[in-house]
């Protein structure tokens, strides 16, 4: 099992940023997936799920910026974060329950 994120970087403030994670060894449509990020000196903080039906959810701070997806041909989990505030900054983690990638770092800042 092996879930790779990308798509990270600085951006500034309102901004856009589409973050992806590619994963091997299972098939993403059958489990739910999550987001899940660390910002400096805080634990880690669910963001956002998807689950095998396709059903979505979100952490209160991020509903309506954020969009979680899936392309189950490319067995790719994605998160469109538009809107972005300097509060988002943070290494950015897909995951299958307890286990995750390695993360991709968003910046927000001027």
């Amino acid at each position: 099992v092996q879930l790779v994120e990308s798509g990270g970087g600085l951006v500034q403030p309102g901004g856009s940023l589409r973050l992806s994670c590619v994963a091997s060894g299972f098939t993403i449509s059958s489990a739910v997936m999550t987001w899940v990020r660390q910002a400096p000196g805080k634990g880690l903080e669910w963001v956002s799920a998807i689950n095998s039906g396709g059903g979505t959810t979100y952490v209160d701070s991020v509903k309506g910026r954020f969009t979680i997806s899936r392309d189950s041909a490319k067995n790719t989990l994605y998160l469109q974060m538009n809107s972005l505030k300097p509060e988002d900054t943070a290494l950015y983690y897909c995951a299958r329950g307890k286990f995750r990638g390695q993360g991709t770092q968003v910046t927000v800042s001027s």
